[in-house]
C-alpha cells in the first residue's frame, strides 16, 4: 500500500502554521518583544576607547546586555605566577567597568598553549575567586591570536538585579 506524501506534507504544514492561541497570546507576543527589546541592548568598554570598541580588530572588551557581562580574553605570554595574576588583575578591571567583580563570574573559558603549566600555577587563579568557582573549561591549543600569548581568559559575569 502506497501512501501519497503530498496529503501528509499538507495537512502537517497546515497544522504546524495553526498552533495554538487563546486571547492572551497578542499580550505574550508583545510582552516577548519588548523584552527582546531591551534585552538585547548593548553596552560595550574597551580601554577607554572612544568607540567602545577595537576597530580594527573587530571586537569589544567588554559587552554587558541585560544584566550578563561577556569579557573577551585577556592574553599573557607569561606563564609564570606574575603573569597568570596579571591577566587576573585585568580581567578584574574588566569587571568592574560595569560594577562587578569576581563574585559575578559564571563561567570562565581558559585558552593556554602548556595546560600542564596552568595545572602547576592554578593557585593564581583560584586566588581571584576566592573559593567561589565559576563553571569552567580549560583548553589547550596550539596557537593563540596574539602570536606570543601562552594564555587567554575569557570570562561571563551575571549581575545581580540589585548590582545593576
Amino acid at each position: 500500500m502506497k501512501i501519497s506524501l503530498i496529503p501528509l506534507c499538507f495537512t502537517v504544514l497546515l497544522f504546524a502554521g495553526m498552533g495554538c492561541k487563546n486571547k492572551s497570546d497578542s499580550n505574550n507576543n508583545t510582552r516577548r518583544s519588548a523584552y527582546k527589546t531591551a534585552d538585547t541592548l548593548k553596552q560595550k568598554w574597551h580601554w577607554d576607547n572612544q568607540h567602545k570598541q577595537n576597530e580594527s580588530a573587530g571586537y569589544a572588551q567588554v559587552v554587558k546586555t541585560g544584566n550578563t557581562i561577556y569579557i573577551s580574553g585577556v592574553p599573557t605570554s607569561d606563564l609564570s605566577p606574575k603573569g597568570i595574576a596579571g591577566v587576573y588583575k585585568t580581567l578584574e578591571k574588566c569587571l568592574h567597568a560595569f560594577g562587578a567583580s569576581p563574585k559575578n563570574v559564571v563561567k570562565e573559558t581558559l585558552y593556554t598553549t602548556d595546560i600542564e603549566t596552568m595545572k602547576k600555577y592554578n593557585e593564581q587563579r583560584k586566588q581571584f575567586y576566592k573559593g567561589d568557582f565559576p563553571a569552567a573549561t580549560w583548553v589547550q591549543v596550539s596557537r593563540l591570536y596574539e602570536a606570543d600569548a601562552k594564555l587567554e581568559v575569557e570570562l561571563i559575569a551575571r549581575l545581580n538585579e540589585i548590582d545593576e
